[in-house]
């Protein structure tokens, strides 16, 4: 928790939670997550520190791996300020041009913003609901 609480400003959580709740969560603040997350270690480590939470089965093959992470932050750092805030107007030559930059598929840049969409309405959810609406939802990858 200590590890936790080093890498992530309370000012910047209260300003994701306000986003959040005004649906106005971009792939900038997607992209910013991933980062602190990164910061604190592996996924498995993170895992691993919260009691009980490291000997679940099935957390084990929901959470993506690293390389995924990394392939996450290659395809947003090649869209523009534009694309980041506003993923709606990501047509398909801009997808494209996303792709090729980011040395992934088109499908790779697809997946992506269906993720982000999802976590997106996940996140809204927890602001409305609470955890109890994750059994709902499920997780988004």
């Amino acid at each position: 928790i200590e590890k936790a609480q080093e890498n992530f400003d309370q000012e910047q959580a209260l300003d994701l939670a306000r986003k959040i709740k005004k649906n106005e969560f971009t792939l900038e603040d997607f992209q910013s997550q991933i980062k602190q997350l990164k910061k604190m270690g592996s996924l498995e480590t993170i895992l691993g520190m919260i009691p009980g939470l490291g000997k679940l089965k099935q957390l084990k093959e929901a959470r993506p791996d690293e390389s995924e992470l990394k392939k996450i932050e290659a395809i947003i750092s090649s869209m523009t300020r534009e694309e980041r805030r506003d993923h709606t107007i990501l047509n398909a030559s801009r997808r494209r041009r996303v792709a090729r930059g980011s040395g992934t598929s088109v499908a790779d840049v697809n997946s992506l913003i269906k993720n982000f969409v999802q976590t997106k309405k996940m996140m809204k959810r927890f602001t409305k609901g609470g955890l109890g609406s994750l059994g709902r939802g499920g997780l988004p990858f």
